[in-house]
């Protein structure tokens, strides 16, 4: 099997040559054959459902515009509601020059569908067209987004604007609530920075690290950088349902809405087994968070990054409480630490039926690069050991963070049960993506009932460009 450089090298002249054919917008796609398909091809039965990768220019705040590419020209894409069970055919139009494929992520897909090369998912070449097929499962806030892989090219991949919100419609059951906002966070015009500059210290515990980091320029909320845009108007006394997504492509964040508390509903489209009221939001790179906030402290507010730098490039969104005016206040959060287990249940977690351990590390630049190789267990992809599991049957991946770096780890296909954060054990806290601190030690657990390849990474695409993933496969 290619790994994701091999498979780019080897159709880009043939890419190069290919013209995009142009086709008329609208709302369903024609069908099309197992394997790509030129844009046009004769419909024959329609798809319920179209994206279409196009290059697109964002004017994210008065006078600064950035060129990207997006799902229909728009950040987020657009916002797909699909029914628990319900099978749906979904057309996806590569109008770019190079491969692309797209990740449902948080849903239980078959392989071909997931949209994981690694895992045997086909690309969509430049100027084709492939049809996903979905019977979406479970319920809650996932979403969508590119699969592709960039290196050393920061106008791909999760760089860009190719995400949006996907909500599978079911039974559950948020409460009542008198407004709803979904809220994707993103981070525009990358750099490759030294990563020593990018570390506020280094220590015996916290290891320098070398080779080279991304850093941003601007930040946005749906598009739009802090004041701009449209805010967020509400009333005193409203509840007001948040579904908020980290579509960042490195950055992990914290957000906080002075004077107002977020209470934890849901995490990555899940039921929490213990709803708790915090002052301090954090989300992992692809994690999801679905809160509440009663609006009981009138004003013109922002709702944004604790980090001043991260709000200065726009990591925000103004709160308008009706009759109110003036510029949005802020006001630091009390410090905090972000910690899983306020929403998990104490209750022991069921015993795993066979445990892997896998430890996580930057072992520097190799082979003159000037990127960090990431490794499992000592070994980089493609060269990482599969996991080989047993259908019906219980494990635990215990992550080990060996290095001062966060990570935030994601499985496809299956969602796990977090059991043990350092050690403080929980049981019942679902989720498909878990943020590792530096040195943590993380426990989670999944069965086994989704046979075919499956990958787990770290979902920040520099770590996972350069090696950090693995296969799970079952025997």
């Amino acid at each position: 099997m290619l790994n994701r450089r091999q498979f780019l090298a080897s159709g880009a002249s043939a890419l190069a040559a290919r013209m995009i054919a142009q086709r008329p917008q609208h709302q369903h796609a024609s069908a099309v054959p197992s394997k790509d398909a030129p844009i046009g091809h004769v419909a024959t039965q329609l798809a319920d459902h179209m994206l279409t990768i196009e290059p697109c220019s964002l004017e994210i705040s008065p006078g600064v515009v950035v060129k990207t590419i997006a799902y229909g020209g728009t950040v987020p894409g657009p916002m797909l509601r699909l029914k628990r069970g319900a099978p749906v055919s979904i057309d996806v139009v590569n109008k770019t020059s190079h491969p692309e494929l797209v990740h449902w992520h948080g849903l239980t897909t078959d392989v071909q569908n997931d949209g994981a090369m690694e895992e045997g998912s086909l690309m969509i070449d430049g100027g084709a067209t492939r049809r996903y097929h979905l019977t979406p499962e479970p319920v809650g806030t996932r979403w969508y987004h590119t699969h592709a892989s960039a290196y050393d090219d920061l106008s791909l991949g999760t760089y860009t604007g190719q995400f949006g919100f996907l909500i599978v419609e079911g039974e559950q059951n948020f409460g009542s609530f008198d407004q709803e906002f979904y809220l994707a966070i993103h981070h525009w015009e990358p750099s490759f920075v030294p990563m020593a500059s990018m570390m506020q210290q280094s220590s015996a515990n916290h290891p320098a690290t070398s080779g080279s980091d991304v850093g941003y320029r601007y930040a946005t909320i749906n598009a739009h950088r802090l004041g701009a845009g449209t805010p967020m108007r509400v009333k005193a006394g409203q509840k007001v349902l948040l579904h908020l997504l980290n579509a960042s492509a490195t950055e992990n964040v914290m957000l906080a809405l002075p004077g107002h508390t977020f209470k934890v509903l849901a995490m990555d489209g899940n039921l929490v087994p213990s709803p708790q009221a915090v002052e301090v939001l954090s989300l992992g790179v692809a994690e999801r968070i679905d809160c509440l906030v009663e609006m009981n402290q009138p004003g013109v507010w922002v709702l944004g990054a604790t980090l001043e730098r991260s709000r200065e490039m726009g990591l925000g969104i103004v709160v308008e409480y009706a009759g109110k005016s003036g510029p949005p206040a802020w006001k630091d959060p009390t410090a905090s630490l972000w910690d899983y287990s306020l929403f998990a249940s104490t209750a022991p977690a069921r015993e795993p039926d066979k445990t892997y351990e896998l430890k996580f590390m930057d072992i520097g630049p190799l082979n003159d690069s000037k990127f960090d190789t990431w490794t499992v267990n000592g070994k980089s992809w493609p060269d990482v050991e599969p996991l080989l599991v047993e259908k019906g049957k219980r494990y635990r991946l215990l992550f080990q963070n060996m290095g001062a770096d966060q990570h935030p780890m994601h499985l496809h296909r299956h969602s796990f049960e977090v059991v043990r954060i350092n050690d403080k054990a929980m049981s019942g806290l679902i989720k498909d993506t878990v943020n590792m601190m530096p040195l943590d030690q993380i426990a989670v657990d999944f069965v086994a009932n989704n046979p075919g390849n499956t990958l787990y990474h770290c979902h920040m695409q520099l770590h996972m460009d350069f090696g950090f993933m693995g296969l799970i496969k079952y025997v």
